[in-house]
């Protein structure tokens, strides 16, 4: 049977394949390359045996079924296969239909004693010696993979021991023997006349493939051959090659960026250029080339091109891996502005997790170098920090302070076992913490996000005093260390300082793409946790629809205000406890004033204190004394003693579940009143002012209706009454002649109890919010802040299904959405939402889409990110 030459397709920049020929059969390397010759792109020619009838390549006669090919790649080239003095060389691919090929790519074919001269003449001996080499490479990889087919043992023992010899010639750099020495030192190792002729080579390349396709068992008959000339960036003075990307892959600047390498095969031994001093002919022809490519695949490419004898050749083009995703948005916006994508598939073209690239630093490669480093440990919020370590929060903030005094680097690091509540402030100054308890959700990971730092967990680390080890590396106090948290891949700590390059999330597109998300978020709402005006404007900024959860003991936390806190704290009766809480209340007047404002009349939902007392009472020798000398010049009589008496009182062996919350508010309904006294004085200023406001009263750890009742609408129980919040709102109200103010009372869903008795619940709260941190804790038995130590091993046996702090569990989905429908029925008009760390993952946000929430609160970095995910999920639903 004859070689079917309608199976044979040639293509170049002036000629395609016929539409009719079915690329299934062409491989992976040959569509890649038509791709280049249908948009009419300088590509090499090429010559497809497509893989019908590759298995039968021996049937192939060079001089009846491929010299005029051949020829039409001389007229493109102005050279001629077997040629002695301006030899064509070929580059045969077999190109499986898949992505990997486990063949060799074999290059040089047509070097042999008839034209290694000429060609030497043209790039210099040595290099004529090294392809020689690199040809020899090429068929010994064939003849390998065939021993091993055939199970040849002695067979593939002798070629292994000419490879080794080859590799080793290759890589020696004295180049004293000429090609035609190498070539008779390898010949009788070969096969049979393989460098006897040009043509005699092909016949023999021909015929060791086509065994190859036969005895290789993992061929699946679906493999195609691709046949190149070869081209040469070394072959004349007019001769470079280089590689380029089709523009700026960090800035997304519609400029191409790479190197050019005048006179040279390749990049490797040649210092190369940047491509802006290239001849602006091949400049132009790459930029049009560049936009070519962005407009067909929609993507950032890499081009690697060879100028031979002044003619630019594409080689290969393919995507970009290493690029940000601001470069991403810039193309995805140029695509738009030329109406080449629309917006929906702008939209639909990144992952929501991306976003957060723009939202930090990234570090300059080049500046990491040399610097030790260790792999691994779990993120808890993405970015790239720099700083000196640190080990407490008081050593921190003196630290910085004294840098700043001094004019020096103020950059600094938290390192600790775990962080407070009291640690906020550190958080809040720091670039980054780094810490070896917990994980996505522990406390240093859940501060880290809602202020744009960076959180690294490392469990592995052993901490002792000021110092630290994590493997072979010493951490201590003072220490500069730079950590990387990317949002894919390992996490990496480098001992030492790296430069950063700092994000600017306005000319890297975050805002054009905000605005263009809102456009599809429909009525679900994105909001924000945030506990103070800063916080809150940013919110706005990054697009959030109102605040979800403001943490209001995060405020107590301030340094001009934790010691009055804590005189509230300690003291032993109420009436000392009510005048204190007169000072604060002046102080949360202005908190929730600067709050309100900043928000611009969108909801506003203010968790009334929720941590447990005794966190706001000192952790350390050093904050007793400070809060010691502050109670003297109070007036207040207290010695060490007696404060470490009082703080062992306060203490609790479980306080997650301990006295917390509205449970405080039972004991010290003080607290609340003054809370909720303050929220509604400054919602009555604002609403005097013109400003609109809506303020939502949440309580949080609500276990029952009974205790919801009675906290919003008070109780009178055998001579004793408990005001209700409800009352104290509308008094507030009335005081201040305020009557058309918007506002609502309603509840944190945390505990599975109160899921359950949702139904009971919603006749007293108008929306309900899940706090999925504390819901997931309740209903799995699982602390978040110690599964980390043992998940690996339930990760290990499948024992559980990811981590579900980080992704909802079923049970918590069940919980929630019983919740929901329970609620709902009895309280139609009942807003719900989740406001816990796991409202800004995309599957979560996708349940709480089709669950029949209303909407998720996150850290306002955290918000464009959930914004892209329901603006997704409602086109998905469009179909």
């Amino acid at each position: 049977m004859a070689f079917d030459k309608k199976k044979v397709f040639y293509f170049s920049q002036t000629k395609s394949v016929p539409k009719t020929a079915s690329r299934d059969f062409f491989g992976i390397r040959a569509r890649l390359a038509l791709d280049l010759a249908e948009m009419k792109l300088p590509v090499l020619p090429g010559l497809i045996i497509n893989s019908e009838v590759a298995d039968e390549i021996e049937k192939v006669d060079f001089k009846k079924d491929l010299e005029s090919y051949f020829t039409e790649f001389s007229k493109e080239l102005g050279k001629a296969f077997g040629d002695e003095n301006h030899p064509l060389l070929i580059k045969f691919v077999i190109s499986p239909n898949m992505v990997i090929s486990q063949y060799p790519i074999l290059h040089n074919i047509g070097l042999a004693k008839d034209t290694v001269e000429g060609f030497a003449d043209k790039v210099g001996g040595t290099f004529a010696a090294n392809e020689i080499l690199f040809l020899i490479i090429g068929i010994l990889k064939v003849e390998k993979m065939i021993a091993e087919s055939t199970d040849d043992k002695k067979y593939l023992a002798t070629v292994d021991k000419t490879i080794d010899s080859v590799t080793k010639d290759f890589k020696s750099k004295e180049k004293k023997q000429k090609a035609l020495s190498i070539i008779e030192k390898y010949e009788g190792l070969l096969p049979e006349g393989f460098f006897e002729s040009a043509k005699k080579q092909i016949e023999v390349m021909l015929t060791r493939v086509s065994y190859l396709l036969e005895v290789d068992e993992q061929n699946d008959h679906d493999t195609a051959i691709l046949i190149h000339p070869m081209v040469y960036g070394n072959y004349t003075k007019d001769s470079s090659s280089g590689i380029c990307t089709t523009r700026n892959v960090i800035t997304g600047e519609k400029v191409i960026q790479g190197m050019f390498y005048n006179n040279a095969y390749d990049e490797l031994f040649s210092p190369g250029k940047n491509i802006s001093q290239f001849d602006k002919k091949y400049v132009s022809q790459l930029t049009k080339t560049a936009e070519q490519l962005e407009d067909t695949f929609k993507d950032i490419r890499q081009i690697r091109f060879t100028v031979e004898n002044g003619k630019l050749w594409l080689i290969e083009q393919k995507s970009v891996e290493q690029k940000s995703t601001a470069s991403l948005i810039k193309l995805y916006f140029d695509l738009l502005k030329r109406k080449i994508i629309d917006d929906k598939t702008l939209i639909q073209s990144l992952k929501p997790e991306q976003l957060t690239e723009l939202l930090h630093p990234v570090i300059e490669e080049a500046s990491i170098k040399g610097l030790d480093s260790i792999s691994g440990g779990v993120s808890g919020a993405p970015g790239a920090a720099v700083g000196r370590v640190y080990f407490s929060t008081e050593d921190l903030l003196d630290a910085k302070c004294l840098a700043k005094q001094q004019g020096e680097d103020t950059r600094c690091i938290l390192l600790m076992h775990a962080t407070y509540a009291g640690d906020v402030k550190a958080i809040e100054e720091a670039t980054g913490v780094l810490s070896n308890e917990g994980g996505y959700s522990a406390h240093a990971s859940v501060v880290a996000r809602q202020y744009g730092k960076v959180s690294l967990v490392k469990p592995d680390m052993v901490i002792t005093g000021k110092k630290a080890k994590i493997g072979n590396m010493v951490i201590q106090s003072g220490d500069y260390l730079t950590i990387h948290v990317p949002y894919y891949g390992s996490a990496v700590l480098y001992k030492g300082k790296a430069s950063l390059v700092q994000p600017n999330p306005d000319k890297l597109g975050l805002f054009d793409m905000v605005a263009l998300t809102k456009k599809y978020v429909g009525n679900f709402q994105v909001r924000a946790n945030a506990d103070s005006a800063r916080d809150a404007g940013l919110s706005l900024k990054f697009g959030a629809d109102g605040i979800g959860l403001c943490r209001t003991e995060h405020m107590f936390f301030q340094e001009e205000r934790i010691n009055l806190f804590r005189n509230m704290v300690l003291s032993q009766t109420e009436e000392e406890r009510k005048k204190i809480l007169a000072d604060l209340k002046k102080i949360q007047i202005k908190d929730f004033y600067g709050l309100l404002k900043a928000m611009q009349g969108k909801p506003v939902t203010i968790r009334l204190l929720d941590a447990p007392l005794h966190e706001f009472l000192p952790h350390n020798e050093t904050e007793k004394k400070e809060y010691l000398d502050y109670a003297k010049n109070c007036g207040i009589k207290m010695t060490k003693a007696a404060l470490e008496a009082q703080m062992i009182a306060l203490s609790e062996s479980n306080p997650m579940l301990g006295h917390r919350g509205c449970r405080i508010a039972i004991s010290h309904p003080e607290i609340y009143e003054m809370q909720v006294s303050a929220l509604f004085e400054a919602a009555c200023k604002l609403s005097k002012e013109k400003i609109k406001v809506f303020p939502e009263v949440m309580i949080p750890i609500i276990m029952n209706a009974a205790e919801l009742k009675t906290l919003i609408y008070g109780k009178k129980i055998e001579g004793y009454t408990y005001t209700g919040l409800a009352e104290i709102a509308q008094e507030v109200c009335k005081k201040n002649k305020v009557t058309n103010l918007k506002y609502s009372f309603g509840t944190m869903i945390e505990l599975p109890c109160a899921a359950l008795s949702s139904a009971e619940i919603a006749r007293y709260a108008e929306f309900f919010s899940f706090g999925t941190n504390d819901l997931t804790q309740t209903c799995l038995g699982l602390s978040r802040d110690d599964f980390t130590s043992f998940m690996p091993d339930y990760t290990m046996l499948d024992l559980i299904d990811g981590n579900p702090f980080s992704v909802l569990d079923s049970r918590v989905k069940e919980l929630i959405e019983l919740s929901t429908k329970r609620g709902t029925e009895a309280r139609p008009d009942l807003s719900v939402g989740l406001c816990g760390e796991h409202g800004a993952r995309p599957e979560n946000i996708q349940f709480c889409m089709n669950g029949g929430l209303h909407y998720v609160s996150c850290s306002p970095y955290s918000v464009p990110i959930a914004l892209l995910a329901v603006a997704q999920e409602n086109l998905k639903k469009e179909g």
